[in-house]
C-alpha cells in the first residue's frame, strides 16, 4: 500500500511539473501568434518571398532564352564556351542590325556581360570583338580592374548567401528540436495521466 502511495505522490509531482511546463508554453504561444499576425499586416503591402522568387525565376528564364537566341544568331561573337570581350558600343550595332528585338538584345547582353566567365575574359590588352568577329579595340587596365572588383563582389555575395542559408538551417534545426521536446513532454504527460487513471 505504501508503494502505491509513493507512486501516486510521484505521479502527482510529475503531473504538476508537466502542467507548469504546458502553462509556460501556452503563455509563449499567444505572443508568438500576435507577432505573426502583426508581421502579416505589415507584409501585406510587400511581395511575399515566394512571389519574389517566382518573378526572379521568370526574369532569369527570359534572360537565358534571349541569350540563347543571341548565341544562335551571332555564333562567331557570342559563345558560352569561348567568351571574349565585346566591342564597346556593340549594343547599338545589334539594335541597328535588327535581327533581334531591342528588349531581347538588352536582356541577352546584360546576362552575357555580367557573367563571371565574361568578367574573367576582361584581361589587360585582350582584343575586343565586334559583330563581324574582327578585333575592335582592347581591354584597358581600368576595365580589367573593374571586372576583377565585380568578380570579387560576386564571390562575396555568394559566400554571404551560403552563410545565411547555413544560419537558417541551424534555426530550423532548433525549431525542430523544440517541437520534438514538446512532443516528448506531451507523450510523458499522456502516459502519466493514463497511469494515474489506472491507480484510481
Amino acid at each position: 500500500m505504501t508503494d502505491i502511495r509513493k507512486l501516486r505522490e510521484q505521479t502527482q509531482v510529475l503531473l504538476e511539473e508537466c502542467e507548469n511546463r504546458l502553462a509556460t508554453l501556452e503563455v509563449d504561444r499567444p505572443q508568438a501568434g500576435k507577432s505573426t499576425n502583426e508581421s502579416i499586416v505589415v507584409n501585406q503591402t510587400e511581395k511575399t518571398p515566394e512571389a519574389k522568387n517566382r518573378n526572379r525565376a521568370k526574369n532569369r528564364a527570359a534572360n537565358q532564352a534571349a541569350l540563347a537566341q543571341l548565341c544562335e544568331t551571332y555564333p562567331d561573337v557570342f559563345s558560352r564556351d569561348n567568351v571574349r570581350p565585346l566591342k564597346v558600343g556593340i549594343q547599338e550595332d545589334l539594335i541597328a542590325d535588327e535581327k533581334l528585338a531591342r528588349n531581347r538584345v538588352k536582356r541577352a547582353l546584360a546576362s552575357y556581360v555580367r557573367s563571371p566567365q565574361y568578367l574573367r575574359s576582361l584581361q589587360v590588352g585582350a582584343d575586343r570583338i565586334g559583330l563581324d568577329g574582327a578585333a575592335s579595340g582592347q581591354v584597358s587596365e581600368e576595365e580589367a580592374v573593374h571586372a576583377q572588383e565585380k568578380l570579387k563582389a560576386i564571390k562575396d555575395q555568394r559566400r554571404e548567401r551560403e552563410k545565411t542559408e547555413r544560419k537558417e538551417g541551424r534555426a530550423e534545426q532548433r525549431k525542430q528540436a523544440v517541437k520534438a521536446k514538446e512532443q516528448r513532454i506531451n507523450k510523458k504527460l499522456d502516459l502519466l495521466l493514463q497511469l494515474n487513471n489506472r491507480t484510481r
